[in-house]
């Protein structure tokens, strides 16, 4: 398993203590999980943000979002977020807090 430590610091400290986060190794990496569903994660240096498929397309338009591509196929709704990628801790904040209105949205498991 492979992840940057600084950007699951940093994913932890902006998350904070939240009934219900846990986080789990996934994808070869570090997940973080909200009753259960994915909010987010860090693969490699990459942050893995789950906006879920509505907010896909329009996440694939912000600076440095790519599709999460394992198998050659695209995963709608989840996108990396590569470095240089959300520096400012507003940028952060605002990735973060897409990923967690759509892990809010489901029912959890």
């Amino acid at each position: 398993m492979t992840y940057d430590d600084g950007l699951a610091h940093r994913i932890r400290e902006t998350l904070g203590d939240r009934p219900g986060l846990t986080e789990r190794e996934m994808f070869g990496g570090l997940a973080f999980m909200l009753h259960g569903n994915m909010v987010c994660g860090v693969l490699d240096d990459a942050l893995m943000a789950r906006v879920g498929p509505d907010a896909y397309d329009h996440a694939l338009d912000e600076p440095h979002a790519r599709p999460r591509d394992f198998t050659g196929r695209p995963m709608r709704g989840l996108v990396f977020v590569d470095p240089p990628g959300p520096i400012s801790d507003e940028a952060f904040q605002t990735w973060l807090g897409r990923c967690l209105d759509f892990a809010e949205s489901l029912p959890a498991k």
